[in-house]
């Protein structure tokens, strides 16, 4: 892979910059109610040198009755601030599965405008596998200031998204299971209808990773990009079950160049709980 800094480095290059002044790490472990994992104890207990924990759910809009949604950016500054992350610093961003909530939190580092953000490729289990240094002490911090400005073209509402799927354009592409996605297993959120939204493709996020959970390369990439049914030459909305691995997908078109993507926030927790909005069943 080709390392950059705006979208994904591997553990090489973190392993070289890890002392850069201005790098600044964190740690945005986040996992489904159901893995019984705890993300803030796992940082506790192991991370790599410097890094700060963010958690999804807490700097998020809670003013909302869906998960993690994009905090307002006055919230965002707030937080980043007090983990001692501002202007001028290089962002990189991992997770304890590989690459799954990391690229979560480089969307939103996105859509608030910032450009110096990268997700560590292989996370984590790749950093540790390699035998690379890892501890358990809190990181120093000193206040950094911070400005955004945020990019709405990056994030679509349940009304954009309800006329993308009408007229056909942008294409939405969906990073759930394929199971998910047909409808053929309930959603692991209680009160949600099964299936997707209509005219919808399917491209779940792990046809983009690698078996040691890496992200492919520009040819894999495309070509699972291709295989969804996806036109490469029109914009794109991501969508998944809460606004996570969507943001996996935006990332791989990042990486082969495709800018015109945007990611619906809300996704299925929000679309699956409307009872007015239509749903589609099957591979269609």
């Amino acid at each position: 892979m080709t390392d950059d800094p705006k979208t994904l480095v591997s553990t090489d290059w973190l392993a070289r910059h890890l002392g850069d002044p201005d790098l600044r790490l964190i740690d945005a472990s986040w996992h489904m109610p159901d893995a019984n994992r705890d993300p803030r104890a796992e940082y506790e207990a192991a991370h790599i040198p410097g890094a700060r924990f963010f958690d999804l759910d807490e700097i998020s809009d809670q003013r909302l009755d869906l998960p993690h949604m994009a905090p307002p950016p006055e919230k965002f500054i707030s937080r980043m601030r007090a983990m001692g992350i501002g202007d001028g610093h290089q962002v990189v961003v991992y997770d304890g599965k590989g690459i799954f909530s990391a690229a979560r939190m480089w969307w939103l580092f996105k859509l608030m405008g910032k450009k110096d953000v990268a997700v560590l490729d292989g996370g984590l289990p790749k950093w540790q596998a390699e035998g690379r240094e890892i501890e358990d002490l809190p990181p120093v911090i000193r206040d950094r200031h911070m400005t955004v400005s945020r990019r709405n073209d990056l994030v679509r509402d349940v009304t954009q998204t309800a006329e993308a799927s009408k007229l056909g354009t942008p294409q939405i592409l969906d990073a759930r299971a394929a199971s998910r996605f047909r409808g053929d297993e309930p959603e692991p959120r209680e009160g949600l209808r099964a299936g997707h939204i209509p005219g919808s493709r399917n491209l779940p996020f792990t046809q983009l990773l690698n078996a040691d959970g890496t992200m492919k390369g520009r040819d894999g990439l495309k070509a699972a990009f291709e295989g969804a049914g996806i036109d490469l030459s029109k914009p794109v909305i991501t969508t998944c079950g809460s606004g996570v691995t969507a943001a996996i997908l935006a990332l791989g078109l990042a990486r082969i160049g495709h800018d015109d993507w945007s990611l619906y926030d809300g996704s299925w927790t929000e679309w699956g709980a409307y009872r007015d909005l239509p749903v589609a069943t099957g591979d269609a």
